[in-house]
């Protein structure tokens, strides 16, 4: 895909070109590349593969688990004119970040100098799905097959390799639960015989084929296959999901628990895991301000609310896999995988980012509770509190809006404005949102985001003008049963600031499927043209 170069706006920072950054990802060297604009934008518009999305409208929610030191190498890049860029290393700046420059001409000079540019979202990790298909032959069975012989009764074993939340949304009859890093330490449970066939499915491609492959990496004696574009190949077929199985998982049988200690010995010598102790971690930290340091706990949420090392996040292993751009920004960084004494998770996760080339992995398998340890959920990493802002409470801003005194505008995705917002709320996207011209009459303005940290930012800037923010964002006005309001009901800005999944798009919901798929499957022959991208394989 070949852009128009943009001129780029003077920088005050020092500028890269795209011949620099190209030689600059190819060395050993810590280095992150961030793409300010909106998500959807980059989706749409594309970016350069190795960057990982920051945009600007959130970046004091997720520069803290992206950039892991201040002294890190960020090159900002934005679609060319540098606009954003130039604000976004202005705000990465005040964060602390001192290295800190922008690419010059942005995507579309590194586009007209004749690299890639991918659209899509996540193309680093779903381009990873179709080269392992490609390089280890993984077998795949479709809708239409696997149909057929549950229909006959035959011994099929369905596990779906997505989160315990997409498969509460939707699901193929009869499958059951199981996220992908959960796959080798759980799958014994679900298998009567080993002449059973297990079928491993997600939405589209790429988590049915890790999953499959993960398993049959890990040694399962059964035959394991990928369904075959997943759901989206079910629905074209114009068969139902299930939808509202809620599903907690339960601890693995002791029978299991052997199984998997025997795929951690095999995971460990195949792919030559580094795995380490607490000593080795700490001597990490203590010198994470020359190298930065990634701690991601990979086992399943309630685990780690039950109890988790306190300085690691959490990142269930199939989804760190699955998009490793949403965790870690830095290449070339340690990245430290975190599990239970056991370390079946943390096995087959590192396997994978091994394999990603993100990285230099390493496994950490320990006592999780007890003394020393947390409990309570993952929160996010701000490096900076938010600003001290006005407040109005729930009940305070009902009673202005019912007097027709405030207006509100919502500053959350398009997404979740759409799934409940304030009634009367309009949708603005942060980056573009102009005081002069967004902000008509002389009704109270309220900002509101999820829970208010991002209004709470956004109000800071917006000088000279009577901002006031919702106390505790728009989950506290549900929480205290005030009435929502739901779809595109008032937008002030066009919503492409996410990226929309095939199965959240209007219209044509089949055609969008293959569009997907077309795109998925396409990226093989790009990472082919593609010098930079070096997967890797272990016989």
């Amino acid at each position: 895909m070949n852009a128009p170069f943009v001129a780029a706006i003077p920088s005050r920072f020092p500028t890269v070109d795209a011949d620099t950054l190209a030689r600059r990802l190819r060395e050993d060297a810590e280095i992150a590349v961030v793409d300010v604009r909106e998500e959807g934008v980059q989706a749409r518009d594309g970016y350069i593969i190795f960057a990982v999305p920051l945009p600007l409208s959130r970046l004091e929610l997720r520069a803290g688990t992206l950039l892991k030191r201040p002294r890190v190498p960020i090159v900002v890049t934005d679609s060319g004119p540098g606009e954003l860029a130039e604000r976004a290393a202005l705000k990465l700046a005040e964060l602390g970040f001192v290295n800190v420059s922008v690419l010059a001409g942005g995507v579309a000079s590194w586009a007209a100098s004749g690299r890639e540019v991918y659209t899509g979202s996540g193309a680093y990790s779903k381009a990873f799905g179709e080269f392992v298909e490609h390089a280890y032959g993984t077998p795949h069975l479709k809708a239409e097959e696997l149909k057929a012989r549950c229909d006959a009764g035959e011994g099929i074993v369905v596990l779906d390799g997505r989160t315990l939340q997409e498969f509460e949304n939707f699901s193929l009859p009869g499958a059951h639960a199981v996220p992908n890093a959960e796959l080798p330490l759980r799958v014994h449970d679900f298998i009567a015989s080993p002449d059973d066939l297990v079928v491993v499915n997600c939405a589209g491609r790429t988590r049915s084929i890790i999953g499959a492959q993960a398993l049959i990496n890990a040694g399962l004696p059964n035959k394991v296959v990928a369904l075959e574009n997943g759901t989206m190949a079910w629905l074209a077929k114009g068969w139902s999901l299930e939808h509202g199985r809620k599903v907690e998982l339960q601890a693995p049988s002791n029978a299991a628990i052997e199984q998997a200690k025997a795929t951690v010995e095999r995971l460990s010598h195949r792919f030559n895991l580094s795995w380490i102790d607490e000593a080795t971690l700490a001597r990490f930290r203590s010198e994470a301000d020359e190298r930065s340091l990634y701690v991601y706990d990979v086992r399943t949420e309630a685990e780690f609310k039950a109890g988790h090392l306190p300085f690691a996040q959490w990142a269930e292993g199939g989804q760190l896999v699955q998009g490793i751009d949403r965790w870690i920004s830095t290449r070339n960084a340690r990245i430290v995988v975190v599990d239970d004494e056991l370390g079946a998770r943390a096995a087959i996760t590192a396997s994978w980012l091994v394999q990603l080339g993100w990285g230099e992995v390493y496994a950490l398998a320990v006592r999780q509770t007890g003394d020393g340890r947390l409990t309570g959920p993952d929160r996010p990493l701000l490096l900076r509190e938010p600003p001290a802002v006005e407040l109005v409470t729930p009940d305070a801003l009902k009673a202005e809006l019912d007097a027709g005194a405030a207006w509100v505008i919502d500053l959350d995705t398009s997404l979740v404005y759409a799934a409940g917002h304030v009634p009367g709320a309009k949708f603005a996207v942060r980056a573009k949102l102009d005081a002069a011209r967004d902000f008509e009459g002389d009704a109270s303005i309220v900002l509101t985001s999820s829970d208010g940290t991002l209004a709470a930012f956004a109000a800071a800037e917006l000088a000279g003008q009577r901002v006031r923010v919702l106390a505790g964002g728009t989950k506290a006005w549900r929480a205290s049963g005030l009435p929502l309001e739901t779809g595109e009901t008032a937008i002030i800005h066009p919503a492409d600031d996410v990226w929309r999944s095939p199965y959240q798009q209007s219209g044509d919901r089949l055609a969008a499927f293959q569009a997907y798929l077309d795109w998925e499957i396409g990226l093989l022959e790009q990472i082919r043209r593609d010098p930079a991208v070096s997967f890797k394989v272990f016989p």
